[in-house]
């Protein structure tokens, strides 16, 4: 009776250590033990140093990396669904080597600035979290979300210029699929066709873009008998942005796409380009989300 007592005893002292030191321990799995001593008091400034480092390149300026690192923050308090997806991106010590090779400690070190100088900072609107979506680079123009999704609940996601995307790293990418791979791809959204014209598959002729919003994203397109969306389309085929245009060959459908990601929100390669002018965090964040202002909140 006293050994049950005495283990029991034990293992709930054992329980209150690794509680006690559960902080620290991620803090190395993600950093280092170097890199987390004396900052036991700032654990959510190490996560969001790892979660900066899975969504840049970590060689950003530090005022891209600043505004990136508030955006990322806003996102994480906004809701649980947004906060598992945006956690899921943190790097381990380990994958930050990897990605970074020799500039790994002046990457970490960055990225570990923009999160602790930024400390606590959301972008608020209207008493709550914003919405604060963003890519790596748009077309030239990012999209307005009520023209394009016709909600009126983010005012502050307009059309903004970016003609410096332009010059972005893979910004123009071509990409030939056979049509009987497109096919399969968006079956889950095509309409029935006759049973001949199922057998026969799809031709170029099959393919047409009946509508772009004003950036010059497609906006509604055809495939067949079927009428989509721009984005129903990019997301099937895995597409790096939904602004393209489609091009004859014998081998398939080449499509030519322009920018990375969604276009809503903050450009990071802008960001970047501005960071470079000499614009500081919180102009970069007012140019991309006007109307929203900058909230400390305890972390």
């Amino acid at each position: 009776m006293r050994d049950t007592i005495r283990n029991k005893i034990k293992l709930f002292f054992a329980f209150l250590i690794i509680l006690f030191l559960l902080p620290y321990i991620i803090s190395v799995f993600i950093n280092g033990k170097n890199a987390v001593q004396g900052a036991d008091s700032d654990n959510a400034s190490v996560y969001l140093a790892g979660i900066l480092a899975g969504e840049t390149d970590g060689g950003y300026e530090i005022e891209a990396l600043k505004a990136q690192a508030v955006v990322l923050r806003t996102e994480l308090y906004r809701t649980e669904k947004e906060k598992q997806t945006i956690l899921d991106k943190c790097l381990t010590q380990t994958q930050m080597k990897k990605k970074w090779g020799p500039k790994y400690e002046e990457n970490l070190k960055k990225c570990q600035q923009a999160a602790q100088e930024t400390k606590g900072f959301v972008l608020w609107y209207h008493e709550t979290f914003a919405w604060a979506p963003f890519h790596q680079s748009s077309n030239g123009k990012t999209r307005d979300v009520q023209e394009v999704l016709g909600n009126a609940d983010y005012p502050y996601i307009t059309a903004k210029e970016c003609p410096l995307d332009k010059a972005a790293e893979d910004e123009i990418q071509v990409h030939l699929i056979e049509y009987k791979e497109i096919q399969k791809r968006c079956r889950e959204f095509l309409v029935a066709e006759e049973q001949k014209k199922a057998e026969n598959g799809y031709g170029y002729e099959d393919f047409e873009i009946q509508e772009w919003d004003s950036s010059g994203y497609v906006r509604k397109m055809r495939i067949g008998e079927t009428i989509c969306t721009g984005d129903q389309f990019r997301d099937a085929l895995k597409l790096p942005s939904s602004s393209f245009s489609f091009y004859e060959s014998p081998h398939g459908l080449k499509i030519a796409t322009v920018g990375k990601g969604h276009g809503f929100g903050m450009s990071q390669w802008t960001a970047q380009e501005m960071a470079k002018d000499g614009k500081n965090y919180e102009e970069i964040l007012q140019y991309f989300y006007e109307g929203t202002e900058l909230h400390h909140i305890d972390e």
